[in-house]
C-alpha cells in the first residue's frame, strides 16, 4: 500500500448526502485539506452497483477523481441490523425513498422488527482514490442497539434510532463533537490519517 500525504491539498468528497459532507469535511479541518464537494463541481452521482461497502465506496471515489482530475474520498455506509439478515446494509440510502427521507427509513426499519430490542452496527468504508486510478479502502464499525421512537434532532440518516455500546444517548442526541470521537466514520478515518498523514 502507497503511503500518501494528503496535508496541505484538495480533496473531493465524493458524497451528494450534505450530512457526509459537512462531518467529512469536519473530520479533515484539523489536517489542512481543502475540500470540495462533488456536487459543488457538477459531478454526477454514479450508481451504487456494487454487492458490499467497499465495491460502493470505490466506485463513487473512482469515478470522482476521474472526473475532476483531483484525488477524491468517498464513503459508503449504512446500518447493518443482524435481526433483518443485514439490512438495510448496502441499500440503507435506498430504504428512505426517492425523496430521501429517513423518517420513512427509521419507521420501515421498526415495522420489520415490531417491538425487539435488537442489536445493530454502523458500518463505513472510506475509498481514497488518486488521480491515477490507485484506490485504498478503510473500514469502521461501531456497534449498539436500536431505540425507539428516535430521539434527538442532530446528525443525519438513522442516528436518532442507534445507540453505540457503552452509552445512553442516540447519535441523533449526541453533540457533534463526541459522534465525531466515536463513529464508524471516525473509526475508519483513524486508519486513513494513520495512512495518509505524515505525523513529522
Amino acid at each position: 500500500m502507497t503511503s500518501w500525504d494528503l496535508r496541505g491539498g484538495r480533496l473531493v468528497i465524493a458524497s451528494h448526502n450534505p450530512g457526509k459532507v459537512d462531518e467529512i469535511a469536519r473530520l479533515l479541518a484539523p489536517f489542512g485539506v481543502a475540500t470540495v464537494a462533488a456536487g459543488r463541481l457538477g459531478l454526477p452521482e454514479p450508481e451504487e452497483t456494487g454487492d458490499s461497502f467497499e465495491a460502493n465506496a470505490a466506485l463513487k471515489a473512482g469515478a470522482a477523481a476521474k472526473a475532476s482530475g483531483l484525488p477524491a474520498l468517498a464513503d459508503d455506509s449504512g446500518l447493518v441490523v443482524p435481526a433483518l439478515g443485514g439490512a438495510p446494509g448496502i441499500h440503507s440510502a435506498r430504504w428512505a425513498g426517492p425523496a430521501k427521507d429517513f423518517r420513512v427509513a427509521m419507521e420501515r426499519v421498526h415495522d420489520a422488527l415490531g417491538d425487539l430490542d435488537c442489536n445493530a452496527a454502523f458500518v463505513a468504508v472510506l475509498a481514497l482514490a488518486r488521480r491515477d486510478g490507485e484506490i485504498t479502502l478503510y473500514r469502521g464499525e461501531v456497534a449498539g442497539r436500536l431505540v425507539w421512537p428516535p430521539r434527538g434532532g442532530r446528525g443525519f440518516g438513522y442516528d436518532p434510532i442507534f445507540v453505540p455500546d457503552g452509552h445512553a444517548l442516540t447519535f441523533g442526541e449526541m453533540e457533534p463533537g463526541e459522534k465525531h470521537r466515536i463513529s464508524h466514520r471516525a473509526r475508519a478515518f483513524a486508519k486513513l490519517v494513520d495512512a495518509c498523514f505524515d505525523r513529522g
